[in-house]
C-alpha cells in the first residue's frame, strides 16, 4: 500500500496538518465543555439558593471564598469554551479573509471584556474594590 500524504510521518502520528496545531480547538473545547458540567451544576444551585435571598444574605453567599473559587472558574472556562466555539464557527463560515480576520479578533476582544466584567463584578464582592 502506498502513501501519497503529503505530511510527513511524524505529522501524520500527531494528526497535524501544516498549521501544526490540528486539534487544539478540538481538545480546548472537550477540556472547557467538561469543566462546564460540574461548575454549571454548582452555579445553578447558586442561583437557585440566591432567587429568594436577601442581598446580604447575596453578597455574603457570593463573597464567601469557596462559592468564589468554582465562580471564577466557571467564568474562566465559559468564557474560554464561547471564545473557542465562536472561532471555529468563524472559521468555517465566513470565507472573506479579511471579514474573517477582523471577526476573530472582536470575537476575542469580546471574550475578553465578558470575562473581566464578570470577574471585577466578583471581585468587586469578595474583596470591596
Amino acid at each position: 500500500m502506498s502513501n501519497n500524504s503529503l505530511k510527513t510521518p511524524l505529522g501524520r502520528v500527531r494528526g497535524l496538518g501544516s498549521a501544526k496545531s490540528g486539534t487544539e480547538h478540538f481538545w480546548l473545547q472537550r477540556l472547557t465543555g467538561v469543566a462546564m458540567v460540574p461548575l454549571t451544576i454548582v452555579f445553578v444551585f447558586t442561583v437557585i439558593y440566591l432567587a429568594r435571598a436577601s442581598q446580604a444574605t447575596a453578597i455574603a453567599t457570593l463573597g464567601s471564598p469557596l462559592i468564589a473559587i468554582f465562580l471564577y472558574l466557571f467564568i474562566i472556562a465559559g468564557v474560554v469554551h464561547m471564545r473557542a466555539g465562536m472561532q471555529v464557527i468563524i472559521e468555517d463560515y465566513v470565507h472573506e479573509e479579511k471579514l474573517k480576520i477582523a471577526a476573530v479578533m472582536a470575537n476575542t476582544f469580546f471574550a475578553i471584556f465578558i470575562g473581566a466584567a464578570c470577574l471585577f463584578a466578583l471581585l468587586k464582592l469578595n474583596f470591596g474594590i
